[in-house]
């Protein structure tokens, strides 16, 4: 490991602590591109205003040369909007995520991710008939 991967692990470590569960939104432009920047103000500021309380938990960050992969849980209460859906009050809890981002001179910039939004749905009761029989 080098420092650079390490400092690139570290980047991502911040944005998660400090921005997703901090809800440091002013750090955003601190830890990615300019071309990313809006974009990840948009996304992570409605996320949080639908879920307020929203905890991302890291369960492994690995880093090699300019990538980090990073396996999260990620819990939270529906406050707001969400995906059109009007708030629902209930929680999900330990929703597996995986994330990638792309690292440069000391800012994200590429990032991909895959959720379990199929299981967000269902702990918060928002996908008629799932799991049921039909009658």
């Amino acid at each position: 490991m080098t420092d650079q991967t390490e400092a690139n692990k570290f980047l991502v470590a911040r944005l998660v602590n400090e921005v997703i569960n901090g809800g440091k939104l002013d750090m955003i432009g601190q830890l990615y591109a300019p071309h990313l920047t809006t974009a990840a103000r948009d996304w992570i500021a409605s996320f949080r205003d639908a879920f307020p309380d929203v905890h991302m938990r890291t369960v492994q960050l690995v880093a090699e040369a300019d990538t980090v992969v990073g396996r999260f849980t990620c819990t939270g209460t529906h406050r707001g909007t969400w995906r059109s859906h009007p708030p629902t009050s209930k929680r999900f809890t330990d929703i597996d995520e995986i994330n990638l981002y792309h690292v440069r001179n000391g800012k994200i910039t590429d990032t991909w991710n895959l959720e379990d939004n199929l299981e967000r749905l269902t702990q918060l009761g928002l996908l008629p008939n799932h799991g049921q029989a039909e009658t």
